[in-house]
């Protein structure tokens, strides 16, 4: 047994040298070729997703086993891993504006924000709070690593496919909301837009069900699109950084189901009204950024527009 193990671990080992090799290549080869940039960031941004699930799994073990509701803290403590080890191995972050810390001082929440690409998953380690918990597709719960992070992270897994399932999460999710005064952060659209302008897909109504079921406010959050940045249609991934806006909360004390629809729309439209604007910014800091290091500025920058917010159809979950 010991010879397996020993074994194994020589293999990772070898495999993990050679991976290393072949991103610190591309990263050489960035400054000849874009496109080896690219394959660069995707090859280092696996390195830190695996290796902080892998933390994640120990953490979240640490945490239930100390008792208490510091379990709660589990995703928090991983998010924030993600987020150093992202920045330092692509140089990509995201940067919060929230003057009046809604993400600190609102307990408990549901938190929403637009869902553009699988960049969110930094963009959530540079932004989640403490006490809360995403919630994501049941398929992801096998995978090693990441769905046993998940699982002992306090997830609220929901079934695509079976709605009736999902509403059993999220009665289970607003009972967690009102018992350990746990928030949740949800993406609305319910699937990835993969916008390349400020747009959104449409609103499925879960995240609002949930909000108003529990009677807890609503506090959106607005990230800027980053397809100048980020995109695999394009084969773009460069450095740089994201503006996100947390906007004020939205309370639901003495809603009904029947108030959800309106509540869905009005949360809807103040997050475009602020998205186009948030986009602007984050581009032209790109477009200053690099024009500062050369004279002939790599990065286009169109002026965003939300004039097709309403087209597309999304996949998610239907609630």
């Amino acid at each position: 047994m010991v010879a397996v193990l020993s074994a194994v671990g020589s293999a990772l080992a070898w495999f993990l040298v050679r991976y290393l090799i072949v991103v610190v290549m591309f990263y050489l080869l960035a400054y000849v070729s874009p496109l080896a940039g690219f394959a660069a960031r995707i090859l280092a941004s696996w390195i830190a997703l695996v290796s902080c699930a892998i933390y994640g799994v120990f953490a979240s073990i640490a945490l239930r086993l100390s008792g208490g509701n510091r379990w709660q803290s589990a995703q928090w403590a991983t998010a924030r891993a993600f987020k150093l080890t992202m920045s330092l191995l692509t140089g990509i972050t995201f940067e919060v504006e929230d003057p009046h810390d809604y993400l600190g001082g609102t307990r408990p929440a549901v938190f929403v924000g637009n869902h553009q690409s699988a960049l969110d998953v930094l963009m959530l380690g540079c932004m989640f709070p403490k006490y809360c918990s995403v919630t994501a597709k049941s398929s992801l719960r096998n995978y090693p690593f990441l769905g046993w992070f998940m699982r002992l992270s306090g997830t609220i897994f929901i079934d695509r496919a079976n709605s009736k399932d999902a509403r059993t999460a999220m009665r289970g999710a607003a009972d967690a909301i009102l018992s350990q005064r746990q928030s949740v952060y949800m993406f609305p659209e319910g699937t990835r837009s993969y916008a390349q302008e400020a747009t959104m897909l449409p609103f499925k109504k879960g995240a609002f069900h949930l909000a108003v079921q529990a009677g807890v406010p609503v506090v959106p959050v607005v990230v800027a699109n980053y397809s100048h940045l980020y995109s695999t249609g394009k084969l773009r991934f460069l450095p740089g950084k994201i503006p996100i806006k947390v906007l004020e909360p939205i309370p639901t004390t003495g809603l009904t189901t029947d108030d959800v629809t309106a509540l869905t729309e009005r949360v809807r439209e103040a997050m475009l009204q602020e998205l186009g604007p948030l986009t602007i910014q984050g581009r032209a800091q790109a477009l200053a950024t690099a024009t500062k290091g050369s004279k002939s500025a790599p990065i286009a920058v169109p002026a965003p527009t939300t004039a097709a917010s309403d087209k597309g159809t999304s996949s998610g979950v239907s609630l």
